[in-house]
């Protein structure tokens, strides 16, 4: 059995790694990008088919349970931004999502 850490510095090695991932333009990307983007806000972005994880890399995987289990410690919701990569998020939305501009 393989040991997940998931103390703050393992959740941010993750999520670097995962962002870099979700740049790329793969299948294995998109369905990072979903999962990032479904905890950034899934009711905007979209939701994280479970499934999904039968389509990645195993340290990819295993990437999203530490950031999952990180969460799962938290009473309070925590977001990327807490760790300081907002705006990689929101790169990640203009990549993987189609936006509408708003005019005012």
């Amino acid at each position: 059995m393989t040991a997940i850490s998931i103390d703050v510095a393992s959740a941010k090695v993750a999520l670097d790694r995962l962002i870099d991932v979700a740049r790329s333009d793969t299948g294995q990307s998109k369905r990072v990008a979903n999962f990032l983007l479904a905890w950034w806000n899934g009711d905007d972005w979209g939701h994280f088919p479970i499934a999904d994880l039968f389509g990645l890399d195993r340290e990819v995987g295993l990437d999203i349970a530490r950031i999952v289990g990180f969460l799962a410690a938290y009473p309070e919701a925590i977001y990327a931004d807490q760790f300081g990569r907002r705006e990689e998020i929101i790169a990640l939305v203009h990549q993987w999502r189609e936006v509408v501009s708003e005019t005012t």
